[in-house]
Protein backbone atom coordinates (compact mmCIF):
# COMPACT_ATOMS: atom_id res chain seq x y z
CA UNK A 1 0.00 0.00 0.00
CA UNK A 2 1.50 3.47 -0.96
CA UNK A 3 2.11 5.82 1.84
CA UNK A 4 1.40 9.21 2.30
CA UNK A 5 5.23 10.32 1.75
CA UNK A 6 5.07 8.03 -1.35
CA UNK A 7 1.59 9.83 -2.82
CA UNK A 8 3.30 13.15 -2.53
CA UNK A 9 6.31 11.87 -3.90
CA UNK A 10 4.30 11.02 -7.18
CA UNK A 11 2.64 14.27 -6.95
CA UNK A 12 6.01 16.30 -7.04
CA UNK A 13 6.96 14.14 -9.73
CA UNK A 14 4.25 14.61 -12.11
CA UNK A 15 3.86 18.59 -11.49
CA UNK A 16 7.62 18.65 -12.48
CA UNK A 17 6.62 16.91 -15.33
CA UNK A 18 4.22 19.17 -16.30
CA UNK A 19 5.62 22.57 -15.49
CA UNK A 20 8.78 21.05 -16.76
CA UNK A 21 7.33 21.50 -20.76
CA UNK A 22 6.70 25.31 -20.61
CA UNK A 23 9.12 26.42 -18.40
CA UNK A 24 11.55 24.78 -20.92
CA UNK A 25 9.65 26.20 -23.82
CA UNK A 26 9.63 29.77 -22.44
CA UNK A 27 13.21 29.37 -21.50
CA UNK A 28 14.26 28.50 -25.37
CA UNK A 29 12.38 31.22 -26.46
CA UNK A 30 13.67 33.96 -24.05
CA UNK A 31 17.09 32.79 -25.09
CA UNK A 32 16.39 33.37 -28.62
CA UNK A 33 15.46 36.45 -28.15
CA UNK A 34 11.68 35.92 -28.17
CA UNK A 35 8.86 36.75 -25.60
CA UNK A 36 7.33 33.61 -24.30
CA UNK A 37 4.44 32.62 -26.51
CA UNK A 38 2.31 31.81 -23.62
CA UNK A 39 1.85 36.00 -22.90
CA UNK A 40 0.55 36.11 -26.23
CA UNK A 41 -2.78 33.91 -24.70
CA UNK A 42 -3.52 37.61 -22.24
CA UNK A 43 -3.33 39.62 -25.37
CA UNK A 44 -6.71 39.16 -27.17
CA UNK A 45 -10.09 37.77 -26.17
CA UNK A 46 -10.49 34.19 -24.47
CA UNK A 47 -12.82 33.35 -27.47
CA UNK A 48 -12.93 29.93 -29.46
CA UNK A 49 -10.90 31.43 -32.56
CA UNK A 50 -8.39 32.67 -30.15
CA UNK A 51 -7.70 30.15 -28.27
CA UNK A 52 -7.34 27.55 -31.03
CA UNK A 53 -5.18 29.88 -33.07
CA UNK A 54 -2.81 30.31 -29.50
CA UNK A 55 -2.91 25.91 -29.25
CA UNK A 56 -2.27 25.71 -32.80
CA UNK A 57 0.49 28.25 -32.60
CA UNK A 58 1.75 25.95 -28.77
CA UNK A 59 1.60 23.02 -31.23
CA UNK A 60 3.99 24.51 -34.34
CA UNK A 61 6.36 26.19 -31.38
CA UNK A 62 6.76 23.31 -29.33
CA UNK A 63 10.37 22.28 -28.75
CA UNK A 64 9.49 18.99 -27.56
CA UNK A 65 6.94 18.21 -30.32
CA UNK A 66 9.60 19.14 -32.99
CA UNK A 67 11.80 16.75 -31.48
CA UNK A 68 9.52 13.72 -30.93
CA UNK A 69 7.23 14.00 -33.46
CA UNK A 70 9.14 13.10 -36.45
CA UNK A 71 9.95 9.71 -34.37
CA UNK A 72 6.42 9.05 -33.89
CA UNK A 73 5.68 9.89 -37.47
CA UNK A 74 8.14 7.76 -39.19
CA UNK A 75 7.41 4.71 -36.47
CA UNK A 76 3.48 5.08 -37.60
CA UNK A 77 5.05 4.90 -41.61
CA UNK A 78 6.62 1.71 -40.88
CA UNK A 79 4.49 -0.29 -38.71
CA UNK A 80 0.69 1.05 -40.05
CA UNK A 81 2.20 2.94 -43.83
CA UNK A 82 0.55 5.70 -43.08
CA UNK A 83 2.76 8.58 -44.86
CA UNK A 84 1.40 11.37 -42.31
CA UNK A 85 -2.05 13.96 -42.97
CA UNK A 86 -1.23 15.19 -46.44
CA UNK A 87 -0.56 11.80 -48.09
CA UNK A 88 -2.35 8.66 -48.95
CA UNK A 89 -0.25 5.40 -50.05
CA UNK A 90 -1.38 3.26 -52.56
CA UNK A 91 0.25 -0.15 -53.72
CA UNK A 92 3.71 -0.59 -55.18
CA UNK A 93 5.29 2.65 -54.04
CA UNK A 94 2.24 5.33 -55.40
CA UNK A 95 1.63 8.08 -53.34
CA UNK A 96 -1.27 10.54 -53.32
CA UNK A 97 -2.27 14.35 -52.43
CA UNK A 98 -5.17 13.70 -49.82
CA UNK A 99 -6.66 16.87 -51.16
CA UNK A 100 -6.87 15.41 -54.67
CA UNK A 101 -8.71 12.16 -53.30
CA UNK A 102 -11.18 14.40 -50.85
CA UNK A 103 -12.09 16.31 -53.77
CA UNK A 104 -13.34 13.22 -55.25
CA UNK A 105 -15.02 11.45 -52.56
CA UNK A 106 -16.31 14.15 -50.89
CA UNK A 107 -17.49 16.08 -53.79
CA UNK A 108 -19.78 19.55 -53.27
CA UNK A 109 -22.94 19.01 -54.99
CA UNK A 110 -23.45 20.97 -58.26
CA UNK A 111 -25.99 23.22 -56.35
CA UNK A 112 -23.89 24.19 -53.18
CA UNK A 113 -23.12 27.33 -53.08
CA UNK A 114 -19.37 26.43 -52.95
CA UNK A 115 -19.89 24.79 -56.57
CA UNK A 116 -21.46 27.75 -57.75
CA UNK A 117 -17.84 30.31 -57.42
CA UNK A 118 -16.02 28.86 -59.33
CA UNK A 119 -18.96 29.22 -62.23
CA UNK A 120 -19.52 32.60 -61.15
CA UNK A 121 -15.79 33.90 -61.37
CA UNK A 122 -15.03 32.04 -64.80
CA UNK A 123 -17.94 33.81 -66.39
CA UNK A 124 -16.83 36.96 -64.60
CA UNK A 125 -13.39 36.36 -66.46
CA UNK A 126 -14.83 35.43 -69.50
CA UNK A 127 -16.65 38.81 -69.63
CA UNK A 128 -13.75 40.73 -68.68
CA UNK A 129 -11.86 39.46 -71.14
CA UNK A 130 -14.52 39.81 -73.86
CA UNK A 131 -14.80 43.51 -73.55
CA UNK A 132 -10.91 43.52 -74.62
CA UNK A 133 -11.80 41.37 -77.50
CA UNK A 134 -10.14 38.33 -75.88
CA UNK A 135 -11.44 34.85 -75.72
CA UNK A 136 -11.14 32.80 -72.72
CA UNK A 137 -10.21 28.86 -73.04
CA UNK A 138 -10.11 26.81 -69.69
CA UNK A 139 -8.46 23.68 -68.85
CA UNK A 140 -9.21 21.97 -65.95
CA UNK A 141 -6.61 19.06 -65.19
CA UNK A 142 -8.12 15.96 -63.98
CA UNK A 143 -6.51 15.17 -60.70
CA UNK A 144 -3.77 11.77 -60.14
CA UNK A 145 -6.82 9.67 -59.05
CA UNK A 146 -8.99 10.74 -61.21
CA UNK A 147 -7.27 8.96 -63.91
CA UNK A 148 -4.99 6.82 -61.78
CA UNK A 149 -7.68 5.10 -58.82
CA UNK A 150 -7.30 1.98 -59.35
CA UNK A 151 -3.55 2.41 -57.76
CA UNK A 152 -4.90 4.25 -54.44
CA UNK A 153 -6.26 0.95 -53.73
CA UNK A 154 -7.05 -2.22 -55.80
CA UNK A 155 -10.84 -1.70 -54.92
CA UNK A 156 -11.82 1.06 -57.36
CA UNK A 157 -15.14 0.30 -56.72
CA UNK A 158 -14.42 2.99 -53.89
CA UNK A 159 -13.42 6.08 -56.21
CA UNK A 160 -16.47 7.58 -57.91
CA UNK A 161 -17.09 6.72 -62.06
CA UNK A 162 -16.77 10.15 -62.89
CA UNK A 163 -14.93 13.12 -61.64
CA UNK A 164 -17.81 16.31 -60.46
CA UNK A 165 -15.29 18.40 -63.07
CA UNK A 166 -17.41 16.61 -65.80
CA UNK A 167 -20.25 18.83 -64.59
CA UNK A 168 -18.48 21.72 -64.62
CA UNK A 169 -17.29 21.13 -67.87
CA UNK A 170 -20.94 20.53 -68.92
CA UNK A 171 -21.91 23.68 -67.27
CA UNK A 172 -19.05 25.78 -68.83
CA UNK A 173 -20.03 24.62 -72.41
CA UNK A 174 -23.85 25.62 -71.38
CA UNK A 175 -22.58 28.87 -70.65
CA UNK A 176 -20.85 29.70 -73.72
CA UNK A 177 -17.30 29.17 -72.62
CA UNK A 178 -14.95 26.66 -74.44
CA UNK A 179 -13.28 24.21 -72.72
CA UNK A 180 -10.45 21.69 -73.42
CA UNK A 181 -11.41 18.10 -71.97
CA UNK A 182 -8.70 16.20 -70.69
CA UNK A 183 -10.71 13.86 -68.72
CA UNK A 184 -11.56 12.80 -72.30
CA UNK A 185 -7.88 12.83 -73.85
CA UNK A 186 -6.72 10.92 -70.58
CA UNK A 187 -9.66 8.32 -71.13
CA UNK A 188 -9.16 7.45 -74.48
CA UNK A 189 -5.29 6.39 -73.43
CA UNK A 190 -4.30 3.07 -72.41
CA UNK A 191 -3.02 3.66 -68.78
CA UNK A 192 0.68 1.64 -68.72
CA UNK A 193 2.19 0.81 -65.65
CA UNK A 194 5.24 0.80 -66.45
CA UNK A 195 5.29 4.43 -68.09
CA UNK A 196 2.54 6.31 -66.22
CA UNK A 197 1.45 9.46 -67.42
CA UNK A 198 0.77 10.49 -64.07
CA UNK A 199 4.52 10.64 -61.76
CA UNK A 200 4.33 7.49 -59.32
CA UNK A 201 4.96 9.52 -56.42
CA UNK A 202 3.93 13.15 -56.82
CA UNK A 203 1.23 14.98 -57.55
CA UNK A 204 2.01 16.40 -60.91
CA UNK A 205 1.52 14.63 -64.52
CA UNK A 206 4.26 12.92 -66.65
CA UNK A 207 6.14 15.00 -69.44
CA UNK A 208 4.49 13.06 -71.73
CA UNK A 209 0.86 14.10 -70.21
CA UNK A 210 1.94 17.72 -70.41
CA UNK A 211 3.00 17.38 -73.94
CA UNK A 212 -0.61 15.16 -74.63
CA UNK A 213 -2.44 18.40 -73.33
CA UNK A 214 -0.80 21.01 -75.10
CA UNK A 215 -1.29 19.31 -78.31
CA UNK A 216 -4.82 18.29 -77.40
CA UNK A 217 -5.45 22.31 -76.45
CA UNK A 218 -3.13 23.46 -79.48
CA UNK A 219 -5.28 21.29 -81.61
CA UNK A 220 -8.69 23.03 -80.16
CA UNK A 221 -7.73 26.33 -80.60
CA UNK A 222 -6.96 26.12 -84.54
CA UNK A 223 -10.07 24.50 -84.85
CA UNK A 224 -11.50 27.77 -83.55
CA UNK A 225 -9.37 29.61 -85.71
CA UNK A 226 -8.32 31.58 -82.48
CA UNK A 227 -4.57 31.41 -82.48
CA UNK A 228 -2.96 31.85 -85.71
CA UNK A 229 -0.21 29.71 -86.90
CA UNK A 230 3.41 31.35 -86.27
CA UNK A 231 6.56 31.12 -88.34
CA UNK A 232 8.93 29.90 -85.52
CA UNK A 233 10.44 26.15 -86.16
CA UNK A 234 11.24 24.43 -82.82
CA UNK A 235 12.52 21.18 -82.23
CA UNK A 236 12.94 18.68 -79.30
CA UNK A 237 15.42 17.04 -77.38
CA UNK A 238 15.11 13.80 -74.91
CA UNK A 239 16.75 14.44 -71.46
CA UNK A 240 16.34 12.48 -68.50
CA UNK A 241 14.84 14.34 -65.26
CA UNK A 242 15.44 13.24 -61.95
CA UNK A 243 11.75 14.21 -59.82
CA UNK A 244 11.79 14.30 -56.29
CA UNK A 245 8.91 13.71 -54.87
CA UNK A 246 6.67 16.44 -53.88
CA UNK A 247 4.13 14.76 -51.75
CA UNK A 248 6.88 13.12 -49.26
CA UNK A 249 8.56 16.43 -49.07
CA UNK A 250 5.11 17.32 -47.42
CA UNK A 251 5.19 15.08 -44.59
CA UNK A 252 7.79 16.89 -43.81
CA UNK A 253 10.11 14.33 -42.12
CA UNK A 254 13.39 13.53 -43.50
CA UNK A 255 13.25 9.76 -42.94
CA UNK A 256 9.68 9.08 -44.75
CA UNK A 257 11.09 11.17 -47.48
CA UNK A 258 13.85 9.31 -47.83
CA UNK A 259 11.92 6.14 -48.47
CA UNK A 260 10.45 7.57 -51.88
CA UNK A 261 13.96 8.20 -53.88
CA UNK A 262 13.36 10.50 -57.25
CA UNK A 263 11.34 9.20 -60.47
CA UNK A 264 13.49 9.27 -63.45
CA UNK A 265 11.54 10.55 -66.36
CA UNK A 266 12.80 11.55 -70.18
CA UNK A 267 11.66 14.83 -70.87
CA UNK A 268 11.82 16.57 -74.66
CA UNK A 269 13.09 19.91 -74.12
CA UNK A 270 11.72 22.55 -76.33
CA UNK A 271 14.23 24.85 -78.56
CA UNK A 272 14.74 27.32 -81.27
CA UNK A 273 16.15 25.93 -84.94
CA UNK A 274 17.82 28.93 -85.59
CA UNK A 275 19.69 29.51 -82.48
CA UNK A 276 19.37 26.22 -79.82
CA UNK A 277 18.00 28.79 -77.34
CA UNK A 278 15.82 26.75 -74.67
CA UNK A 279 12.15 27.50 -75.40
CA UNK A 280 11.15 30.84 -73.30
CA UNK A 281 7.94 33.22 -73.00
CA UNK A 282 6.97 36.62 -74.94
CA UNK A 283 4.74 38.69 -73.70
CA UNK A 284 3.84 40.34 -76.88
CA UNK A 285 2.98 36.44 -77.84
CA UNK A 286 -0.88 36.11 -78.97
CA UNK A 287 -1.95 33.89 -76.63
CA UNK A 288 -1.44 34.02 -72.53
CA UNK A 289 -1.55 31.14 -70.26
CA UNK A 290 -2.39 31.25 -66.70
CA UNK A 291 -2.10 28.24 -64.01
CA UNK A 292 -1.08 26.48 -61.70
CA UNK A 293 2.27 24.16 -60.69
CA UNK A 294 1.18 21.82 -63.59
CA UNK A 295 2.37 24.12 -65.83
CA UNK A 296 5.63 25.07 -63.84
CA UNK A 297 6.76 21.33 -63.94
CA UNK A 298 9.84 20.81 -66.24
CA UNK A 299 9.22 24.47 -67.25
CA UNK A 300 10.12 26.35 -64.70
CA UNK A 301 12.29 23.88 -63.05
CA UNK A 302 14.31 20.97 -64.57
CA UNK A 303 14.66 20.74 -66.91
CA UNK A 304 13.53 23.96 -67.95
CA UNK A 305 11.12 24.55 -71.30
CA UNK A 306 9.64 20.92 -71.80
CA UNK A 307 6.55 21.70 -69.83
CA UNK A 308 3.41 22.19 -71.04
CA UNK A 309 3.89 25.67 -72.16
CA UNK A 310 6.42 24.88 -74.33
CA UNK A 311 4.77 22.13 -75.81
CA UNK A 312 2.06 24.44 -76.63
CA UNK A 313 4.15 27.28 -78.50
CA UNK A 314 5.77 24.53 -80.33
CA UNK A 315 2.44 23.47 -81.34
CA UNK A 316 1.58 26.88 -82.57
CA UNK A 317 4.63 27.59 -84.12
CA UNK A 318 5.60 30.89 -81.72
CA UNK A 319 6.33 31.91 -77.85
CA UNK A 320 3.30 32.24 -75.81
CA UNK A 321 3.33 34.44 -72.63
CA UNK A 322 2.08 33.36 -69.15
CA UNK A 323 1.36 33.94 -65.47
CA UNK A 324 2.05 30.86 -63.21
CA UNK A 325 1.47 30.61 -59.79
CA UNK A 326 1.57 27.38 -57.78
CA UNK A 327 -1.67 26.44 -56.05
CA UNK A 328 -3.02 29.99 -57.16
CA UNK A 329 -4.48 29.06 -60.19
CA UNK A 330 -8.36 30.11 -59.10
CA UNK A 331 -7.63 33.35 -57.82
CA UNK A 332 -4.22 34.43 -57.52
CA UNK A 333 -3.12 34.50 -61.13
CA UNK A 334 -6.08 36.57 -62.42
CA UNK A 335 -4.80 39.10 -59.45
CA UNK A 336 -1.40 38.97 -61.00
CA UNK A 337 -2.59 39.62 -64.37
CA UNK A 338 -5.02 42.89 -62.87
CA UNK A 339 -1.70 43.87 -61.90
CA UNK A 340 -0.33 43.87 -65.32
CA UNK A 341 -2.62 44.31 -67.68
CA UNK A 342 -0.55 45.33 -70.17
CA UNK A 343 -0.16 41.49 -70.71
CA UNK A 344 -3.56 41.55 -72.82
CA UNK A 345 -2.19 43.80 -75.42
CA UNK A 346 -2.14 41.89 -78.66
CA UNK A 347 -3.37 38.96 -77.45
CA UNK A 348 -6.32 36.45 -78.87
CA UNK A 349 -7.06 34.14 -76.33
CA UNK A 350 -6.45 33.24 -72.79
CA UNK A 351 -5.87 29.82 -71.60
CA UNK A 352 -6.74 29.24 -67.95
CA UNK A 353 -5.65 26.36 -66.19
CA UNK A 354 -6.43 25.04 -62.97
CA UNK A 355 -6.04 21.14 -61.10
CA UNK A 356 -9.41 19.92 -60.42
CA UNK A 357 -8.55 20.03 -56.65
CA UNK A 358 -8.41 23.65 -57.26
CA UNK A 359 -12.99 24.09 -57.88
CA UNK A 360 -13.04 23.30 -53.95
CA UNK A 361 -9.35 23.82 -52.05
CA UNK A 362 -7.91 26.82 -54.21
CA UNK A 363 -5.64 29.19 -52.64
CA UNK A 364 -7.98 32.37 -51.94
CA UNK A 365 -11.14 30.34 -53.65
CA UNK A 366 -13.07 31.74 -56.33
CA UNK A 367 -13.03 35.70 -55.82
CA UNK A 368 -14.58 37.96 -58.47
CA UNK A 369 -10.60 40.07 -59.39
CA UNK A 370 -11.97 43.36 -61.11
CA UNK A 371 -9.84 44.11 -63.47
CA UNK A 372 -8.25 47.30 -64.81
CA UNK A 373 -10.92 49.66 -66.89
CA UNK A 374 -10.45 49.24 -70.96
CA UNK A 375 -9.57 53.05 -70.76
CA UNK A 376 -6.21 52.75 -68.54
CA UNK A 377 -4.61 49.92 -71.14
CA UNK A 378 -4.54 51.50 -74.16
CA UNK A 379 -3.70 49.27 -77.34
CA UNK A 380 -5.51 46.41 -75.90
CA UNK A 381 -6.51 43.56 -78.55
CA UNK A 382 -10.05 43.80 -80.15
CA UNK A 383 -10.29 40.58 -81.85
CA UNK A 384 -13.44 40.12 -84.21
Amino acid sequence: MMTRKHQQLWLAWFLAVICCVPVTQSSVEIAGGREPGFLSLFSHAPTRENLRAFEQELESESVFAKAVRPWIQYGWFRAFGYPGEKALAGPDGWLFYRPDVQYLVEPETPDSEAAKHPITAILHFRDQLAERGVRLMVVPVPGKPSVYGNMLTRRAEKMPAQSPTRELLRRLRSNGIETADLFEVFGKLELRPEQPYYLRRDTHWSPEAAEIAAERVASRLKELDWARTGDVAYGVRSLLVKRPSDIARMTRNPWIEASFPPEEVTARQVFRDSTGEVYRDDPAGQALVLGDSFLRIYEGDEPHGAGFIAHLARELRQPVASIVNDGGASTLVRQELARRPQLLRGKSVVIWEFVERDLRFGTEGWKLTPMPADSTTPGLSRNP
